[in-house]
């Protein structure tokens, strides 16, 4: 058990309060007084409503099973379904039209549209890669994956293939003449670039001397003994950098000298405190917040060692370029950091009442990383997150207006005891949720001025339509699931609402997570429907990806998209609100390729979770496809073979020697990991496979079908065995 220090009303674990005091508090001119007071005052506040509104969650879900299971023969009409819902308070009515007003909003989230990460807070290498990702080599993102073929001529080989960078050099010739095109002719004819009164020419093949067509494109340079050096385009707001330098070895290949192209990239980065961290303890969460107190004083750095090498790294400083006016370009070196906190239905022991009594994790979170985020405000020079003086907190996991409204009541109490101005706090609003979908305008106008996004967030949407409507039948198979149309009025309806509320030029309107890092030419090819469909973000896995995701927002003019959709017609309440019910008669091997296909994934997820504690990694599928996997995609998974247990699609006996068959095959892809704990063949000795066991056959029961509660405690339980 550890050491608890008692503040007023509080046991706080002594890890957390000596982080809090002599790491997070200092320079910040907060009171260690003033802050624990303050977050009894907030718990006495806040934490009855924050109970009374979970347990309305809970009522809901049983009245939906009662009515779910009355129409399951019979069939329901929307009508009916509709009327039902706005009975027991499930779905609201609109009010008038409002527009949100969120001051004080940085850049890459109110004007850019470009890509964004999502990382876990308790990995500070992984967390440093996202906030350093703003910048990404266009040549070692094209050349280092599967954007070009891994065949001969082209294959990579242990030196630089130059057949392989002809391929490279190709593309990003096309790619520069379609954002920055010259007046005639191609940068594949560049031999040099040069400066004349102020303008940037570029002299080819056949010697003459060509401007750009659109001068004002060219904003920065570097230069070095006379030459130019550097260039910095800049197109729909984003900005590239081309390198020259023919003494390279990759610059002496073409004519220009060009030896890459890096361009602007992640524009913003979510430091996840939630669904892609293992963190059940004060020890686990001090470690998240002890990387953001870092990020946010600028001063987080980390050794390691890769391929025989020590590398530090640190956050990197700003770029500078002359302008071509003779002036000095600042380009901001880093992505903005967004943190997430859990969602509401999470609590915690790192503090308790005197009692005993749980607090809401969420309130611990808002109140530390707040404090945290200081640190940045306070600062007029150096390493600068927020330009702007806001703090960026996304809230998962809420569910409609009601609970949303708590939330900003929350923020508002922190600015009070922290002494922050009104409003430094901004939410984003995850719509993952089938009630805060069902009720989306309702649940904004709630926080009309703190909101900077919402985001679809499309598996944990996914899993809470299963969980929704699980009295009502059988599902689909998972990506049939896909193809209903509930998810595409879902999508649609996300952007809908946010362009009518004004989110255009104030706020992000995001899209959900690209789930294979390794295959970049097939997210190339079609995740450029997001900024198509009108949002101005969405999720990538990696800085590669990142880089590679930032092309279609060169590619689509997204504020244009915004504006050919503001009348668009209205979403459906129907389409949104249609079950993805199965109809047909499935075969067994159907049957079973699904469900050894979701208990596959399940295992592969839960181990790594549950005995080493990782909440996010590249976990191979069935196929050996390697997936990111978080706690989303485990909610779909259980939630989909617990309803097929519940409407007897699959015995209890076929899931369980299903479980015992994919954890051989986990223990295989496993093999080589010197980390790893077996799972077979003693099945009742491994915490992880009874986890994994415990999540589809309870997870009927579990609230909103939700996977925290099941791997928290086993977890816990492992720690407790020091595994």
């Amino acid at each position: 058990m550890a050491d608890k220090i008692e503040v007023n009303e509080l046991c706080i674990d002594s890890t957390l309060y000596h982080f809090i005091k002599d790491e997070a508090l200092p320079q910040t001119d907060v009171t260690e007084e003033a802050f624990w007071a303050g977050l009894t005052d907030i718990i006495k506040a806040l934490a009855p409503r924050n109970r009374a509104l979970l347990e309305h969650r809970d009522m809901l879900q049983v009245k939906l099973d009662t009515w779910y299971l009355s129409k399951k023969e019979t069939g329901f009409n929307q009508a009916e379904q509709q009327s039902f819902l706005k009975e027991i308070g499930y779905l609201v009515d609109e009010g008038e039209d409002f527009m949100i007003q969120p001051l004080h909003v940085d850049p890459e989230i109110a004007h850019i549209a470009g890509p964004q990460l999502v990382v876990p807070a308790d990995n500070a290498r992984y967390a440093l890669n996202a906030a350093n990702a703003r910048w990404g080599s266009l040549f070692d993102a094209l050349y280092g994956t599967d954007m070009i073929q891994d065949v001969a001529p082209y294959a990579k080989t242990s030196h630089y293939n130059p057949q392989r960078g002809e391929k490279v050099f190709d593309f990003v010739y096309n790619f520069l003449d379609k954002i920055a095109p010259l007046q005639f002719g191609s940068y594949a004819d560049v031999t040099a670039f040069n400066l004349q009164n102020n303008s940037l020419y570029a002299t080819l093949t056949s010697g003459q001397s060509v401007e750009l067509q659109e001068a004002d494109c060219f904003v920065g340079y570097l230069s070095n003994l006379g030459m130019l050096s550097s260039i910095v385009l800049r197109h729909h707001g984003l900005h590239v950098e081309i390198q020259l330098d023919k003494t390279d070895p990759v610059g002496c290949t073409n004519a220009m000298g060009m030896k890459d192209v890096i361009i602007e990239s992640a524009l913003s980065a979510i430091q996840d405190c939630e669904d892609s961290v293992a963190a059940v303890d004060a020890e686990d969460k001090v470690r998240i917040y002890r990387n953001w107190n870092g990020m946010m004083r600028g001063n987080l750095s980390v050794t390691f060692e890769n391929k025989g090498r020590t590398i530090e790294r640190s956050l990197n400083p700003d770029k500078t370029f002359n302008t071509p006016s003779g002036k000095i370009l600042t380009l901001k070196g880093r992505t903005l950091l967004l943190i997430r906190n859990v969602g509401m239905h999470m609590y915690t022991d790192a503090v308790t009442l005197k009692d005993g009594t749980l607090i809401p994790e969420g309130f611990l979170d808002a109140m530390v990383t707040s404090l945290c985020a200081i640190h940045d405000l306070k600062k007029t020079e150096g390493i600068k997150n927020s330009t702007e003086g806001s703090i960026y907190i996304v809230k998962p996991k809420c569910h409609g207006q009601d609970e949303i409204a708590l939330m900003v009541e929350l923020f508002a109490s922190v600015e009070k005891v922290l002494g922050l101005p009104d409003k430094t706090i901004k939410i984003g609003i995850m719509d993952e949720e089938r009630r805060t979908t069902s009720n989306l305008k309702e649940t904004i106008r709630m926080a009309k001025e703190r909101v900077f996004f919402i985001n679809t967030g499309f598996l944990d949407r996914t899993g809470d339509e299963i969980h929704s409507v699980m009295e009502l039948g059988a599902v689909l198979p998972k990506e049939e699931i896909k193809q209903q149309p509930w998810l595409k009025g879902y999508e649609n309806q996300n952007v809908n609402v946010g362009l009518a509320l004004g989110f255009r030029g104030f706020a992000q309107i995001g899209k959900g997570m690209w789930t294979m890092p390794d295959l970049m030419a097939n997210m190339v090819k079609t995740k450029i429907a997001h900024p198509l469909s009108g949002a101005n973000t969405a999720w990538v896995p990696s800085p590669t990806a990142a880089t590679l995701h930032a092309l279609h927002y060169h590619y689509v003019n997204v504020s244009s998209v915004q504006e050919s959709l503001k009348n668009r017609p209205k979403v459906l309440l129907d389409d949104i609100l249609t079950p993805p019910i199965l109809t047909r008669t499935l075969t067994q091997e159907e049957i079973l390729k699904e469900v050894e296909n979701n208990i596959q994934s399940i295992l592969g997820y839960v181990v790594r979770w549950v005995d080493q504690g990782i909440g996010c990694s590249k976990v191979p599928d069935i196929n050996n496809v390697e997936l990111m996997e978080d706690r989303a995609t485990l909610r779909i998974s259980s939630q989909h073979v617990a309803n097929w247990l519940h409407h007897n699609i699959v015995s209890k006996e076929i899931v369980m020697d299903v479980f015992h068959k994919m954890a051989i095959v986990v223990d295989g892809q496993n093999a080589k990991d010197v980390n790893y704990h077996p799972m077979a063949p003693l099945f009742n000795e491994s915490i992880a496979f009874q986890a994994a066991v415990d999540l589809v056959f309870k997870g009927r029961n579990e609230p909103n079908g939700y996977t925290e509660f099941i791997l928290h405690t086993k977890r816990r339980e492992v720690k407790a065995k020091g595994f």
